[in-house]
């Protein structure tokens, strides 16, 4: 590379004065996770040549079929955030309860707490589409020397301290933030170090692109109907134009570089949609919000909405926040 690039290690610590309370471990857990990622990368990389690919034979507590590189994924983070001694708990959402981690001296004293979604979209990994990791990061609430509780991880999304997510295409980057804006950081695979590529990143407040699934338009709510007649017609010198990959990250992500919104309600087969507040809307929200977007379920901005069980589901709306306020506008009517 001809021109220097910042690594994702050097950021870190540059912006270490960013955290409250700020003692070295949210440094230390952003640089696990960076390691855990580029495992995840490796592993990404090589599908179709080792065997990664393909159903893993169980279900989730959704019920959902676990694909082999689900199961793998992680593995390889929870494995690798034990390991480097930071956290007092993980909650994934392949697992069905939340994991309490003692420290190094067989006590409680870490301070945070990690919600994931190891590997989101990792049916896509056999026709070789982006995938990705979303994560979640929270000071815990229990008292410091005890184990873990379930409230530590029960907390409204307005209370992450960290969130983001790790997309796996055609390059491999990690988006993230602390609550003061959002970074992207891509992996050279050559050496192995993620370089920050995207500073300051930001998503207009109109877009140009909606994203859902249109072969569930018979399954929801009229006024969503109706929203995506609105996108549809030359209505405001529209139509905006429809992409959707079935691939949580890629489509956000997306999105924000782009500008656009990405819907996934409710409909008549599951009301309260398909994806998960904890794992999946929270940090995204989180990221999309300090880009300068919106996200709520409807009602309410999802970043207020109290959790009450580790794998709840709630409609999604996010994106440029001009589409968002009219996706809401028509949706109280």
């Amino acid at each position: 590379m001809d021109k220097k690039y910042t690594t994702l290690g050097e950021f870190i610590i540059q912006k270490q004065q960013d955290f409250d309370y700020s003692t070295g471990e949210l440094s230390r857990l952003m640089n696990a996770i960076k390691l855990a990622a580029k495992r995840i990368s490796n592993k990404v990389n090589k599908a179709g040549l080792v065997d990664v690919t393909g159903a893993y034979g169980s279900q989730n507590v959704q019920g959902e079929d676990q694909q082999k590189l689900d199961v793998l994924a992680d593995e390889i983070f929870i494995q690798t955030l034990i390991d480097r001694d930071i956290l007092c708990g993980i909650a994934s959402e392949e697992n069905d309860d939340y994991i309490a981690i003692c420290d190094g001296n067989g006590s409680h004293n870490n301070k945070y707490v990690l919600l994931m979604d190891p590997l989101d979209g990792s049916s896509n990994i056999d026709v070789n589409v982006s995938v990705g990791t979303i994560f979640s990061i929270y000071r815990r609430v229990s008292a410091e020397g005890t184990p873990v509780t379930k409230e530590d991880f029960l907390q409204k999304g307005k209370l992450q301290v960290a969130a983001g997510y790790v997309i796996y295409g055609s390059s491999t980057m990690l988006v993230y933030t602390t609550g003061n804006g959002v970074n992207g950081f891509t992996l050279d695979p050559a050496i192995g170090t993620f370089y920050l590529s995207h500073p300051n990143m930001k998503i207009t407040e109109g877009g140009a692109i909606y994203s859902i699934n249109e072969g569930n338009y018979n399954q929801l709510e009229e006024n969503v109907q109706k929203y995506i007649e609105y996108c549809r017609s030359d209505e405001d010198k529209k139509p905006y134009t429809a992409r959707y990959i079935g691939s949580l990250v890629a489509d956000v992500h997306r999105n924000i570089l782009k500008g656009g919104i990405y819907m996934y309600p409710g409909t008549t087969k599951n009301p309260n949609g398909k994806l998960r507040l904890l794992y999946e809307c929270n940090p995204l929200a989180f990221v999309i919000e300090q880009a300068g977007g919106k996200a709520t379920d409807g009602k309410n901005n999802i970043l207020d909405i109290e959790p009450t069980a580790l794998h709840q589901r709630v409609p999604f709306y996010a994106g440029s926040k001009n589409m968002v306020d009219k996706l809401h506008e028509m949706l109280v009517l």
